[in-house]
């Protein structure tokens, strides 16, 4: 089992930054991939990027491709979001979520542990 908390979000201008972290505690953090998700009002939850266990390989959704960047440090056990040129369409509640370290997914179904979430909103 892993435990994982966002923090991080927050109000901000269209054009802004901001960085998200998810904190992640229970078995070894190296044994998962993480994910950000994100979920609008009235909309379903939908894929906005991926890390693999090492942090060799990531993958971003094309709404978000060039502008978010999401890393990860196995040492604090910590992922990163880190979202710049903030759009309005970019307002969601951000989960990270982790799956094991043989699945890389791109769906909510292939994630086994999730995070609380953590609001953004981007004024314009």
């Amino acid at each position: 089992q892993v435990q994982l908390v966002e923090s991080g979000g927050g109000l901000v201008q269209a054009g802004g930054s901001l960085r998200l972290s998810c904190a992640a505690s229970g078995r070894s953090f190296s044994s998962y991939n993480m994910g950000w998700f994100r979920q609008a009002p009235g909309k379903e939850r939908e894929f906005v990027a991926v890390i693999r266990w090492s942090g060799g390989s990531t993958y971003y959704a094309d709404a978000v491709k060039g502008r978010f960047t999401i890393s990860r440090d196995n040492a604090k056990n910590t992922v990163y979001l880190q979202m710049n040129s903030l759009k309005p369409e970019d307002t969601a509640v951000y989960y990270c979520a982790a799956n094991d370290r043989l699945r890389w997914g791109f769906t909510t179904t292939q994630y086994d542990y999730w995070g609380q979430g953590t609001q953004v909103t981007v004024s314009s």
